[in-house]
């Protein structure tokens, strides 16, 4: 087993995020490349890991969320649909409501944890099996995303839904059945390291 030399060890530099200016016409200029840009090539820059910031060129607001917010409306209506409706929902009935500001931390949290179980799996595999992957990974992911869909619901236990609140037993084997498939994950997980 290779150890990692004390080069691969040290922290390499932060990169500055790219400053990007969105003028009143809509068009958003990257101060870096010195172009004219589109969403598109904001988004292609989040997956990348390229970390940027958009700033209204007028006032000089930062308007980053806003901007990341469009990039999400314009990905799903390509049909590249991620955010499941109940979720949109929830999500939505949050405004307003006491929790708003223990939400978004939430879900920060849960996705930098569903993150790093994902390369964590993703490493496992491929140590184990090299690119051939005896699962479904899509599958994996529709799982991830119906319990997260599911621990998002717990926010609300006490909150009815269309007047009508879960009754305790329900939410109960909820939890239980969230129980299960971390277990079943974890087990998945277990199974492919010591391969």
């Amino acid at each position: 087993m290779n150890d990692p030399s004390p080069a691969d060890t040290e922290p390499k530099p932060a990169v500055p995020p790219v400053v990007v200016k969105k003028y009143a016409n809509r068009r958003l200029y990257n101060t870096e490349s010195s172009t004219y840009i589109t969403l598109d090539n904001l988004a292609e820059m989040v997956r990348g890991g390229r970390d940027f910031v958009v700033y209204d060129a007028k006032t000089g607001e930062d308007i980053t969320r806003s901007v990341l917010t469009q990039i999400i409306v314009e990905e799903e209506n390509k049909g590249h649909n991620l955010l499941p409706t109940a979720f949109l929902r929830q999500l939505i009935g949050f405004y307003g409501d006491s929790m708003q500001n223990l939400v978004p931390r939430y879900l920060e949290q849960a996705m930098e944890s569903f993150a790093h179980q994902q390369e964590q799996m993703r490493e496992a595999m491929q140590k184990t099996m090299g690119n051939f992957f005896p699962f479904d990974m899509e599958e994996v992911g529709r799982q991830n995303r119906a319990m997260m869909e599911r621990a998002l619901s717990l926010f609300t236990p006490f909150r009815p839904e269309h007047g009508d609140p879960t009754p305790p037993a329900s939410r109960d084997a909820e939890i239980e059945g969230l129980r299960a498939e971390i277990a079943d994950l974890r087990r998945r997980l277990a199974e492919a390291q010591k391969k």
